[in-house]
């Protein structure tokens, strides 16, 4: 039996030292786990032929719908391959996006190939809608195949995966714009230096990190990206968030190294910046370092990151954003006109931070004014009364000393009303708190930058269910009962396994006062007059005090978000 080519797509002089073929030429593997630490550690790097067996054994591995196209099909639809010449006049379909076919080291009649395969899928996948990542995907895979139909059938099985556990490509315009939505939201999270720098460089934060999914398939060096598929064809979609989120760390770093100012620009410059610095990577970071710098990220699990990305889904789908339209615009600060937005507490170039913060579900909401102390009056009853019904909620206060403070809720403060007359603590992981000055920061749930106390920790009825009844009535704290798995960590306290008496005290309210954050202090308390308040260290947020400990209201807002897409 012949010997398979794995190369034959392949422009060997391209290909540096990753022509040479060295080190094991064998894989005795199945366990997944072990695939893992191989596929990290870069186990079949410099053994082309052996990476191509790998691929395969891992591509047939994944589950697929009951009928899947594979290379037979792809034969008899386009006929032998290696007897016809690969036209490079084939279009490609626009559920692409525009995005071409990166050449990754491959022969010029090899991108042609990849065009007529990519045309073959479109007319066997026809519910494809939207899938900018395919031309990359194609490509990559084309250097580790014998012929087109090999090609075709190995990603035919990623396309087809049902594995509800292993999502590997968007294929819909709703999956990849939530997509979109979630890295913002683990940019602002993880990387919150780069995410500042984006903000402040970058007209439209969201257009800038459209192009997440590029940097990684399409924009880094094949020496790179291959090192990521590696792990890819094991783990997941996960790793793609983790490689986008090490760029932007790492462009950040480039950036502060730069000369210059960082004066705001037009949103395509800063794209066509970050691609520069992404097609140049090599010359500074290595596969290693930025593999490295990935998993180095304490990112929240794939379960948890796939509940965000359908809380962000959901969130679209109410919109009515579910195909592309041309007039479609991400553009968050076309939300907040300067001309119209009016605060007695923030310019409009601090509101338009502040919303920067939020998570991108609600991006695309404009500032609605709920309530405020100098129309409404210093009423705890009339704050309630305009406030309920409303989810979420931006609070912000002004001290007599003019300092300014404040919190994003994600919670109805009617949902206060389940604890009747006690004090009741409820809200998600996506509160935090911040202030505006000496500089703006931003205090968030304090189980996101430290993870381990939601593994580490058992609750108490778990240790001893008799000292639980004493806790829950010596601090009055009731947290609704949804069952625990079904709901994210980042969307309600209520997934983690955590002391609730420190680390899940987001917000609370009864008749005479207002909390924001506890466990040994409350990053905000406010009377039932909105008179006086008090600010301190706290658990949950793991905050500094906001102002002056203790502090007279000057002025008081409190900010809904109203869908822009529907005004």
């Amino acid at each position: 039996m012949a010997e398979e080519d794995y190369g034959s797509f392949v422009d060997w002089n391209q290909m540096g030292d990753l022509a040479k073929s060295s080190g094991p030429t064998k894989v005795d593997c199945k366990d997944l786990k072990e695939f893992k630490q191989m596929a990290r550690q870069g186990y079949w790097v410099k053994n082309h032929k052996l990476r191509a067996q790998v691929y395969k054994q891992l591509i047939k591995a994944i589950p697929c719908r009951t009928v899947t196209p594979d290379a037979e099909v792809y034969r008899d639809l386009v006929g032998n391959s290696a007897t016809k010449k690969p036209s490079s006049n084939i279009q490609l379909p626009d559920f692409v996006d525009g995005n071409p076919v990166p050449q990754y080291c491959l022969k010029a009649e090899a991108v042609a190939s990849a065009h007529r395969i990519i045309s073959c899928l479109a007319g066997q996948f026809p519910d494809i809608s939207h899938c900018p990542s395919l031309p990359a995907v194609t490509s990559l895979l084309l250097h580790f195949s014998t012929d087109e139909a090999q090609c075709f059938e190995h990603v035919s099985r990623i396309l087809a995966c049902n594995d509800p556990d292993k999502r590997l490509l968007d294929q819909t315009f709703l999956a990849y714009e939530s997509s979109c939505m979630t890295f913002g939201d683990l940019a602002n999270k993880y990387c919150p230096a780069a995410h500042k720098l984006i903000i402040t460089t970058a007209q439209d934060v969201l257009e800038v990190y459209a192009d997440w999914q590029r940097w990684v398939l399409g924009d880094l060096p094949f020496s790179h990206v291959v090192r990521v598929l590696d792990v890819y064809l094991v783990e997941g979609y996960k790793i793609l968030f983790r490689v986008a989120i090490a760029l932007l760390k790492f462009y950040r770093r480039h950036k502060a190294g730069a000369q210059g100012g960082q004066d705001q620009q037009d949103s395509g410059k800063v794209k066509a910046d970050i691609q520069a610095f992404v097609k140049g990577i090599a010359s500074t970071i290595t596969p290693d370092k930025l593999l490295e710098k990935a998993f180095s990220i304490r990112l929240f699990s794939r379960k948890e990151i796939a509940l965000l990305q359908l809380a962000n889904e959901k969130s679209l789908q109410q919109k009515g954003i579910t195909v592309k339209h041309k007039c479609f615009s991400r553009n968050v600060h076309l939300a907040l006109d300067p001309d119209t937005f009016s605060s007695e507490l923030v310019s409009a170039k601090e509101m338009r931070n502040i919303w920067s913060w939020i998570p991108e579900r609600f991006a695309l909401c404009q500032p609605q004014l709920l309530f405020t102390t100098s129309t409404h009056g210093c009423s705890l009853t009339r704050f309630y009364s305009h406030c309920e019904g409303h989810e979420p909620t931006l609070l912000l206060i002004q001290t007599t000393d003019g300092d300014v403070c404040g919190a994003f809720l994600s919670t109805d403060w009617e949902e206060r009303k389940r604890g009747g007359n006690t004090l009741s603590f409820f809200g998600t992981g996506e509160c935090f708190v911040f202030r505006m000055k000496p500089e703006m920061e931003r205090y968030e749930w304090v189980v996101i930058r430290h993870p381990e106390l939601a593994s580490s920790i058992k609750t108490q009825s778990q240790e001893d269910p008799a000292s639980s009844e004493d806790q829950k009535s010596e601090n009055s704290l009731q947290l609704s009962g949804k069952p625990a798995g079904d709901l994210s960590p980042f969307l309600s306290a209520r997934h983690f396994n955590l002391n609730s008496k420190n680390t899940s005290m987001f917000m609370a309210g009864n008749f005479d006062s207002i909390i924001v954050g506890g466990g040994d202090g409350n990053a905000l308390y406010i009377d039932s007059d909105l008179n006086h308040g008090h600010t301190s260290s706290c658990t949950t947020f793991d905050n500094p005090p906001l102002c002056a400990e203790s502090f007279q209201v000057a002025l008081l807002e409190v900010w809904g978000f109203q869908d822009a897409m529907a005004s």
